[in-house]
This record gives C-alpha cells, structure tokens and sequence, in this order.
C-alpha cells in the first residue's frame, strides 16, 4: 500500500499509457476491410470532383472540409475509426485519379470546368 502511495503519479501514468493502447487497438480493429475501403476510395473520388466543379482551384481547404463533411454524413462509423491524417491520405489519393481523368477525358473536364459544346 505504501508502495502506491509513494508512485501513485507512476500508476496514472501507466494507466493513461494503457488507454492509449486500448484506443489504438479499437480504431486498428474498426477500420473497413478492403472492400469496403474501395467503395469508400470510389465515393471519395465523386464527391472530390464534386467538390471541384463546385468551388474551383485554388480553395483546398474549403474542398477538404466539404468533403469531410459529407464523408461524416454517409460513413459516420468508418469516420470515427479513421484518422483524419489517414483521410486526407484518401483524398489526396483521389485527387490525383481525378487530375489523371481530367487530363485524358476532354467530357469530365468539360463537366467539372463547367465548358459545354452547344
């Protein structure tokens, strides 16, 4: 007893360490499966050119948090077990796959860009 007495800041500490754990260890086990995850990638990369015809270049910020946004709206379990660092990796992700389809389809840079052929 005395023992916890003297390092009662030791056993707070050792518990806090513990809890971390115990949360790294849920969010590890609750993310999607890669099924799931590639669903998610494809939703992603609509709601990224979404985002781009809406608000144009150069509003990075505003885009991510609109994506965000609706991301926590239609996947509010893989939300809370996914790390907004590893979302923005997402999306960066899809960014990319979007820059790749706007530079080899002339009718998605047409939509996005807002250009129509009349």
């Amino acid at each position: 007893m005395i023992f916890l007495v003297e390092n009662w800041y030791m056993m707070i500490a050792l518990l806090a360490v513990a809890g971390m754990v115990s949360i790294f260890i849920g969010r590890f086990s609750k993310m999607p499966q890669k099924a799931p995850r590639i669903k998610i990638k494809e939703w992603l990369l609509w709601a990224v050119t979404n985002a781009e015809k809406e608000l144009g270049g150069g509003t990075g910020k505003l885009k991510l948090r609109q994506v965000y946004d609706l991301f926590v709206q239609r996947f509010p379990a893989v939300a809370m077990a996914v790390s907004f660092d590893t979302f923005g990796i997402w999306v960066d992700e899809s960014l990319e796959e979007m820059r790749k389809m706007l530079a080899e389809n002339k009718a998605v840079e047409q939509m996005v860009r807002g250009e129509r052929d009349e």
